[in-house]
């Protein structure tokens, strides 16, 4: 998974793995989700994330099972 913050843009980009993006859907004006050929996610874009989430300041914990 790779996340990118775009500070310049305020946008937030959220790649959950890498796969063939086949098509492209608004969920909102200021949100789009990406689908592979199967119908799964596989990446989000988030517009104005400031003022959505907590982007700019985003960490990272990985919990083990």
């Amino acid at each position: 998974m790779k996340i990118q913050y775009f500070k310049s843009t305020d946008t937030l980009y959220i790649e959950f793995r890498k796969a063939d993006i086949v098509e492209s859907r608004d969920l909102d004006e200021d949100t789009i989700i990406d689908l592979d050929a199967d119908g799964s996610i596989v990446a989000m874009t988030m517009e104005h994330a400031r003022n959505r989430t907590d982007a700019p300041n985003l960490t990272f914990e990985e919990i083990a099972a």
